[in-house]
């Protein structure tokens, strides 16, 4: 199979194409390399004859529409988006212009291709999303986002996700161009852009700052390791049913507490600090905006219909995350200058 990867010089994009080359797939990647991408990301597979690149943006209809045309694709997998919610806070414009206007140039120019395919039943769509997009939930563990949750976005990217999720499905209903979607929990895990919480505690550890916790740190999220979530994109895309959504969840709820201190853990196990634990630097700073409570998936579907659960617990994940990010300093030593790193945005 031949894909175009939108996004994948960052950090699930990448996942992605590294699982997809392994699974023998063609890929190309389309990538604008914002500040947030890196094609270090996909540097095992970059001389790959499976692997192709395509510095393009996909605000740019005449340079996608060329995409298509070059290279001939089986499936679109769009992971190109901006993503990060603080940054949604502080400049929202951009969000808006690549999630929204950005998916509506892929799915125009995939229609298009698809069309003069003779619009096979074999192509995808595949839109990848956020569980961001149905809002907050209670702390009763019983409730969960299910495929079917109303739409309840509170911050300017969630908004931007889901417009992009309701594009995704109005193109298969009035077009009918075959397309699948995916809605996931918080990722983590290796090559995590460092201006997340895990990669953002782990290298604030490392040098003996205060690690920020917002509010009280008792917000929920189901973590997710990125290679789990490849794997299961790579599943959906082969075998998901046209026009359905499957939620990806890691089937591991954490408060941002809880997470901060079972990194602190396994640093003070792999690099101890001289001093004390890396507890000790727990910091709380105040809380962002809007800031959903809680996040949890409902996995059932994606379970009972093609049989895909998480490899990993969070622990295992998180150990193995840090492990990475101890053994590639110099990758993301090379991050840290670029526009924001480091810094505390989406104050409002």
């Amino acid at each position: 199979m031949k894909l175009i990867v939108t996004g994948g010089a960052g950090f699930i994009g990448s996942a992605v194409i590294r699982h997809a080359v392994a699974q023998g797939h063609e890929v190309v990647n389309l990538d604008a390399l914002t500040y947030a991408a890196c094609l270090d990301n996909v540097a095992s597979v970059d001389a790959s004859p499976l692997y192709h690149f395509e510095h393009v943006d996909i605000r740019n209809r005449e340079d996608v529409d060329r995409v298509f045309d070059t290279h001939q694709p089986d499936a679109v997998m769009h992971l190109a988006a901006e993503s990060h919610v603080d940054r949604s806070i502080d400049g929202p414009g951009d969000f808006i212009e690549t999630n929204i206007s950005g998916t509506f140039n892929m799915l125009e120019a995939a229609r298009k291709y698809w069309v003069s395919k003779g619009s096979p039943d074999s192509f995808r769509f595949h839109h990848i999303s956020t569980d961001e997009v149905f809002g907050s939930l209670p702390s009763d563990p019983s409730v969960q986002f299910t495929e079917t949750t109303p739409y309840d976005p509170r911050s300017p990217y969630s908004a931007s996700k889901a417009a992009s999720d309701h594009l995704v499905r109005a193109w298969r209903e009035t077009y009918k161009l075959p397309v699948v979607l995916t809605n996931c929990s918080n990722n983590y895990g290796p090559f995590h852009f460092p201006e997340k919480l895990v990669p953002v505690i782990i290298i604030k550890a490392l040098a003996g700052e205060p690690l920020p916790i917002y509010g009280d740190g008792t917000n929920i999220r189901d973590w997710l390791y990125v290679e789990d979530h490849a794997d299961a994109l790579l599943l959906v895309l082969q075998k998901g049913a046209v026009g359905e959504s499957y939620n990806i969840g890691g089937e591991n709820e954490r408060t941002n507490l809880e997470l901060v201190k079972t990194l602190c853990d396994i640093l003070d196990d792999l690099r101890p600090r001289a001093g004390g634990s890396y507890a000790d630097l727990i910091t709380y700073v105040t809380d962002r905006p809007g800031h959903d409570a809680r996040y949890a998936i409902d996995p059932s579907r994606i379970r009972n219909e093609l049989g895909w659960r998480p490899s990993v617990t969070v622990e295992e994940g998180l150990r193995k995350t840090v492990e990475w990010y101890l053994e590639n300093e110099a990758w993301w030593r090379a991050l840290q200058n670029r526009d924001g790193v480091g810094s505390r945005l989406g104050t409002g």
